[in-house]
């Protein structure tokens, strides 16, 4: 059963990140007939402010580690990832998670977890940007960039900021049942679950060259993404024979010509689906896919929603209904 709920904070946290978990399990929603956690902000020093991220705003904890050894569940709030964490806070929630309790972490949290040597193993996650140091610092995890959140049983990771949000709902609708979950998520005004992954939020940069060989040629391409292209077509612009063009292609961008199109294909449709009120099969038609249908495979493939979905979430143009080319 979750009822007891201790907060570990550390130098430098994020108030955002800290704030979800106040909300969700600090808050007390009695008067609606929802159950109330056993709620305590801890830290290494009872009574002694802590920097926050936020300039001029510093949280006191008001417990100390010796609370996360009674919780049933140790939340860690997202904090620095450059200085480094209290020895004696790796040691608490080391020994917490040991003694049975749930550890949550949401964003960068997932580096204190990872310090305390429960990633080890381990399907996680974190803040997409960065998922790469997380992943470096411990390449005995698996780190999932695309996903809002993990549920490793023990261990919760989430991914960055609101995807908390995310992550502390589902525990509870874990534990608690659905419910509780729908009902604290109606008392704050979110969807008791998203769709889709953090790869919808995630700025993908066009491929780098490494020489000055193939950018005339990638240049090209992307002027033309509307033309069909032949490994053949790329590889006599280049001058190179087909085998040449395609090795050189994937040792200078990391990557095949094929891959590199459809990933500046999607790009375009990102773009055009949030500034323009063209339908898909007009998007597809200028975005090189050929067809609606060819569209919505690779974008749901790559961007992990639906099209359709993607414009009502993040376009600046009020919806339409889709219009042929």
């Amino acid at each position: 059963m979750l009822s007891k709920v201790a907060v570990v904070l550390s130098e430098r946290m994020a108030m955002f990140e800290f704030g979800v978990l106040c909300e969700v399990f600090g808050m007390d929603r009695s008067a609606d007939g929802l159950p109330s956690f056993d709620f305590k902000v801890c830290g290494a020093e009872p009574g002694k402010p802590l920097h926050s991220t936020t300039p001029g705003i510093m949280v006191t904890p008001e417990y100390g580690l010796e609370e996360l050894a009674k919780a049933d569940l140790v939340a860690i709030p997202a904090a620095s990832t450059k200085d480094g964490f209290d020895p004696r806070v790796v040691g608490a929630v080391r020994d917490a998670a040991a003694a049975g309790a749930t550890v949550l972490t949401v964003c960068s949290g997932a580096f204190l977890a990872g310090a305390a040597g429960l990633l080890d193993g381990r399907k996680c996650t974190t803040h997409w940007s960065y998922v790469d140091l997380l992943a470096e610092r411990h390449p005995e995890a698996t780190v999932d960039p695309d996903v809002l959140y993990v549920d490793a049983g023990k261990l919760i990771t989430s991914a960055g900021t609101a995807a908390g949000i995310d992550a502390c709902l589902h525990l509870v609708r874990r534990e608690l049942g659905s419910a509780v979950a729908n009902a604290i998520a109606r008392r704050m005004v979110v969807p008791p679950q998203r769709d889709g992954g953090q790869r919808q939020f995630i700025e993908r940069p066009v491929a780098t060259c490494t020489s000055d060989s193939l950018i005339p040629t990638l240049e090209w391409m992307n002027e033309n993404l509307d033309l069909p292209h032949t490994i053949e077509d790329l590889a006599a612009r280049s001058t190179m024979s087909t085998r040449t063009f395609a090795r050189r292609f994937a040792a200078e961008t990391g990557t095949t010509p094929v891959k590199w199109l459809t990933n500046q294909r999607v790009l375009l449709t990102k773009h055009l689906l949030e500034e323009t009120d063209l339908g898909l099969e007009q998007i597809a038609t200028r975005a090189g896919f050929g067809s609606g249908a060819l569209l919505r495979h690779h974008f749901q493939r790559l961007v992990g929603i639906a099209p359709t979905e993607y414009r009502r979430r993040f376009g600046a143009m009020p919806e339409v209904v889709d219009t042929p080319a």
